[in-house]
């Protein structure tokens, strides 16, 4: 262990708070590692180690902070005894219900190192290396006398429906830090509570980790992609609760897709081949052909076309070929019917198919309501635009992407002022060669991103 120069006053104002001795502490601590499958032989000595500013090593931070939690009768964090930083304590916890609840918390308090946190490769594939045993003997340990039931769940999916209805009409800055409030201060301590019945239990995990993926699309909506990974991890953590196989697997797609739509695929082709392996048989054949959808899009960004070619028969054939209901957490993404075909264009662009992907857009565009999916429907035009004007048809992609400014209104979305501010130098250019409609199409552009 590597000493501080400063004693840690927090670690010590915690424990004398528990009114506990060092070496019950240290008990504690042996015993919680036990349960994770580590053996400390941790003393009193080693406890006044920390008090006088070692750090501890490994995950004994962890246990150290999990002792005291089951001493104090609430969550101890990483940050309150001094092992973290406030800048670290979210990646630090290994309890999703508190990441969850201090997440949300961080938005709410609009706190810096939340707003400043950067996407990273590596995060992809964190589901990858999770172990959800160890992490569920913690949330299990960690359970309130508070009974909740089918009710209290169904109100947490009843307002995740309401704020992403109203998402994909206004965009990801309208009423995020509603719902992140919501997350933090009920929906997620609301797991703590003891259930009826381990469905009941695995419903309210399954509804917060939809919570959880909508604030992370908010926040990914936005251009906040390192907040967005930390909100879709988090999401995993608690679909594993929830659903293993289908939901679990959900979760992994949607770290996948940010990084696609980041142009990032690192870790994306392994982490849908390791969601497939674990649902295909447990899930319907609509969540099944977005899986396969998204294997596509990374294969393709990897350069696999074949592969790539492959993964799109795949989500075809498991779109037509299977009926079963589609679950809440894979319907949020609207229908799937659209959402193949919208993310069989990005993958032909890829591979360059400039027709394939014109073609998917307006597939795509007659799939989902203009209504309901507003923004889908602007950045479906404005994709539309780039593939028309790829293939040299320019009066046709001004039309196009003056469908798009027209959604564009009203809409508090990173993502739809990307898509209006990069089609600005195909506008310049086809100002200067007198493209009908092209001059005022690029003033609308130019004062919608002031």
């Amino acid at each position: 262990m590597a000493a501080h120069k400063e004693p840690n006053t927090r670690l010590r104002d915690a424990l004398s708070a528990t009114n506990w001795t060092y070496e019950a502490l240290a008990f504690t601590v042996r015993r919680v590692a036990a349960e994770n499958g580590e053996t400390l032989r941790t003393n009193k000595s080693a406890v006044s180690h920390w008090i006088d500013g070692a750090r501890p090593s490994g995950q004994v931070g962890h246990y150290i902070a999990e002792a005291l939690s089951r001493r104090a009768g609430r969550p101890v964090t990483l940050t309150e005894i001094g092992f973290a930083a406030a800048e670290d304590s979210l990646a630090a916890s290994v309890d999703p219900v508190l990441t969850a609840t201090n997440l949300g918390r961080a938005d709410v308090e609009r706190r810096r190192f939340l707003a400043i946190a950067a996407f990273t490769t590596a995060g992809v594939a964190m589901p990858l290396s999770y172990e959800h045993e160890a992490a569920s003997r913690l949330i299990r340990a960690r359970s309130g006398t508070a009974l909740v039931g089918e009710e209290e769940v169904d109100v947490v999916r009843q307002i995740t429906a309401v704020f992403s209805a109203a998402d994909e009409r206004l965009g990801g800055g309208h009423g995020l830090t509603t719902v992140t409030a919501y997350l933090a201060d009920t929906a997620a301590p609301m797991l703590r509570a003891r259930f009826p019945s381990e469905q009941v239990r695995r419903q309210a995990f399954g509804a917060v980790a939809e919570l959880a993926y909508l604030a992370g699309w908010k926040h990914h909506d936005l251009g906040q992609e390192g907040a967005a990974q930390h909100y879709y991890q988090v999401g995993y953590q608690l679909a594993c609760e929830a659903d293993p196989r289908g939901h679990a697997a959900w979760m992994m797609r949607a770290l996948a897709h940010q990084a696609l739509s980041l142009k990032q695929p690192h870790h994306c082709v392994a982490l849908i081949e390791n969601a497939l392996a674990r649902c295909l048989g447990y899930i319907d054949g609509q969540t099944e052909a977005l899986l396969h959808i998204t294997h596509a899009r990374a294969y393709a960004a990897t350069g696999e076309k074949s592969a790539a070619a492959k993964a799109l028969l795949a989500a075809e054939d498991a779109l037509a070929g299977h009926h079963e209901p589609q679950p809440s957490f894979s319907l949020v993404s609207g229908p799937a019917a659209g959402t193949v075909a919208s993310h069989t264009a990005r993958t032909l662009t890829d591979l360059a198919d400039h027709a394939g992907t014109e073609q998917q857009h307006r597939a795509a565009l007659i799939r989902w309501d203009s209504e309901k999916y507003k923004r889908v429907h602007m950045l479906t035009y404005a994709d539309l635009g780039d593939s028309l004007a790829a293939q040299a048809r320019a009066d046709e992609a001004v039309a196009a992407w003056s469908q798009a400014m027209n959604l564009m209104e009203g809409m508090s979305s990173d993502r739809t002022r990307k898509a209006i501010s990069s089609i600005r130098p195909s506008l310049a250019i086809y100002r200067r060669r007198g493209v009908p409609g092209a001059t005022e199409l690029e003033r609308r552009a130019r004062e919608a991103l002031i």
